[in-house]
C-alpha cells in the first residue's frame, strides 16, 4: 500500500496563489517588457485599422473562390469545401473588369496590411506570456480562441504572400490549406472583435490622434495603467514617439503599396511593381504582355504548333461530333473584344485587342442553343488544363475563342492556336490551347 500526503485545501490555494504572483525569468513577467508606447489605445488604433482591412480582404477573398465556378464539376480545387461555400452564385460577365479590380484589391491591400498585422502582435506580445498560462476554463478558452487567432493570421497571410511569389512550398496544394486557414482565422477574428470591440472602442477614445502627433519622443509618455497589462509597470524612456511608431508602420504599409499595386494597374506603374515576378513586359509587339507559364515550360510547344491541329465541338446526345481547323475558324465571322488577363496572384494585363469566333457561335455548330456550361479541354493536361464555365459567360457576345491578339496571330505562349477569353475571368479559366469544347445542356 503507498501511504499519500494529503495537503489542505487551503494550503493548495496557497500554494496556487505563489505560483501565480511569482513568475519565472523572462517574459512571463510583466516588467519584461518595457517600452512606453505599449498600451490600449496604440492597439486599438493598429487594430481598428486591421478591422477595416481584413474584412475588405476576406469578403473579395470569397469573391475570388465564387469566380471560379466550384460548385460546377471538376472546377473545386477545395474538396469538403461544404457550407463554406453557402454563398456561391452564378459568376457575372459584367462588369468586365471587375475580377481584375476585386483580386488586385485582395492581395495589394493583404500585402499592405503586413506592417500593421506585425505592429499589432507587437502590441499585444505581453499578453501571449501571461503567467500562469491558464487560470480558468474560460481563460484558457480565451487563450486557445488568440492561438487560432494568431497562428491563422500568419497562416493566412504567409501562404497568400508565397503564392503571389510562386513559392510553393506549402505542404499540400496551395488552395485548401489557404481557404480553410481562411476560415479559421475569420471565425476567430469573429468572436476576437465581438469581445474587444467596446474595450477598443474606449481605448480609442481615451486618447487623441492630434495630440500624439504634436508630442515629440521627448516627451513620449506611458499611458495609464490598465486591467489588461500592455502597459508597462517599469517603463524606460521612449526612444521613438508614438507619432513616430504610427509613421513608421504607415511608411512601411506606403512603401509596399508602391512596389506591389502596379501590378494590377498595368501601364507605366507596372515597372515600380517590384515585388511582382510579373512586373516586367517579357518582350515588345502585339504579344509582349504577361503570362503565367510558357508553352516551353509545360513541354507543349511541339503540340500547339501541329499541322493537323483541329478543334472538336461536341454538343448533345444525339449531335455528331464537329471538327474545325484554324483556317476554318478565321473563315467564320470573327468579333473584337478589349478584355484583360487577371490572374489570382493579384497581377493583371491591361486590356488586349482579342480577335476570334464567338462561343456562342461555336455552341450553335455544335447543335445547342442554351448550354447549361462548356466543358473546356487543352492540350494542357495538369493543372487547370480542363475547366468548366457557365452558360452565360459561353452566350457573352464578348466571349471569344481567340485567334488574334492586338491585330497579330496568338503567340504560343499566349495559347496558339486558339485560347479562351471570357469577360470577368480569372485568368486561369481563360484556357490557352484548346483542343475541345462540350457544351452541356
Amino acid at each position: 500500500m503507498t501511504n499519500r500526503v494529503e495537503l489542505p485545501t487551503g494550503r493548495l490555494s496557497r500554494l496556487g496563489r505563489a505560483v501565480a504572483d511569482n513568475p519565472p525569468p523572462g517574459p512571463t513577467r510583466p516588467d519584461f517588457w518595457r517600452s512606453p508606447l505599449r498600451g490600449p489605445w496604440l492597439t486599438s488604433v493598429f487594430g481598428s485599422v486591421l478591422l477595416v482591412g481584413i474584412t475588405l480582404v476576406f469578403v473579395t477573398g470569397l469573391l475570388s473562390y465564387a469566380a471560379y465556378n466550384p460548385d460546377l464539376s471538376g472546377n473545386n480545387k477545395t474538396s469538403g469545401a461544404g457550407p463554406l461555400g453557402f454563398y456561391l452564385f452564378d459568376w457575372p460577365t459584367s462588369p468586365s473588369w471587375f475580377y481584375r479590380v476585386s483580386q488586385g484589391v485582395h492581395v495589394t491591400v493583404g500585402i499592405v496590411l503586413v506592417p500593421v498585422l506585425l505592429a499589432k502582435l507587437w502590441s499585444v506580445i505581453p499578453k501571449l506570456f501571461t503567467w500562469p498560462p491558464v487560470r480558468s476554463i474560460a481563460q484558457a478558452l480565451e487563450r486557445v480562441s488568440l492561438l487560432l487567432l494568431v497562428g491563422g493570421a500568419v497562416f493566412t497571410f504567409v501562404t497568400g504572400i508565397a503564392n503571389v511569389q510562386y513559392w510553393y512550398v506549402f505542404p499540400g496544394s496551395f488552395y485548401p490549406l489557404h481557404f480553410y486557414a481562411a476560415w479559421t482565422f475569420i471565425a476567430a477574428f469573429v468572436v476576437h472583435v465581438g469581445l474587444k470591440l467596446p474595450t477598443m472602442i474606449r481605448a480609442l477614445r481615451s486618447g487623441s490622434m492630434r495630440e500624439v502627433f504634436h508630442t515629440d519622443t521627448a516627451h513620449t509618455r506611458p499611458e495609464p495603467p490598465d486591467e489588461h497589462g500592455l502597459v508597462s509597470p517599469a517603463p524606460t524612456a521612449a526612444t521613438i514617439s508614438r507619432r513616430g511608431a504610427l509613421a513608421l508602420v504607415g511608411g512601411g504599409s506606403a512603401l509596399l503599396f508602391v512596389v506591389t499595386a502596379g501590378q494590377s494597374f498595368g501601364g507605366v506603374l507596372r515597372r515600380t511593381a517590384l515585388l511582382s515576378p510579373r512586373f516586367a513586359d517579357p518582350d515588345d509587339g502585339p504579344n509582349g504582355f504577361q503570362v503565367n507559364k510558357t508553352a516551353a515550360e509545360l513541354g507543349l510547344s511541339d503540340a500547339a504548333q501541329d499541322p493537323g491541329w483541329q478543334l472538336e465541338l461536341r454538343g448533345g446526345p444525339d449531335a455528331e461530333p464537329v471538327t474545325l481547323n484554324r483556317d476554318r475558324l478565321l473563315a467564320m465571322p470573327q468579333h473584337t473584344a478589349n478584355l484583360p488577363i487577371a490572374c489570382v496572384e493579384g497581377w493583371s494585363t491591361s486590356p488586349q485587342q482579342w480577335t476570334g469566333v464567338r462561343l456562342a457561335d461555336l455552341t450553335r455548330m455544335a447543335g445547342v442553343d442554351a448550354p447549361v456550361s462548356v466543358y473546356v479541354e487543352s492540350l494542357q493536361e495538369s493543372g487547370f488544363g480542363t475547366v468548366r464555365l457557365r452558360g452565360n459567360q459561353v452566350l457573352d457576345p464578348d466571349s471569344l475563342l481567340a485567334l488574334r491578339v492586338n491585330g497579330a496571330d496568338l503567340s504560343l505562349d499566349h495559347g496558339f492556336p486558339a485560347r479562351l477569353i471570357v469577360p470577368n475571368n480569372p485568368g486561369v479559366h481563360n484556357t490557352k490551347w484548346v483542343r475541345r469544347l462540350t457544351f452541356e445542356v
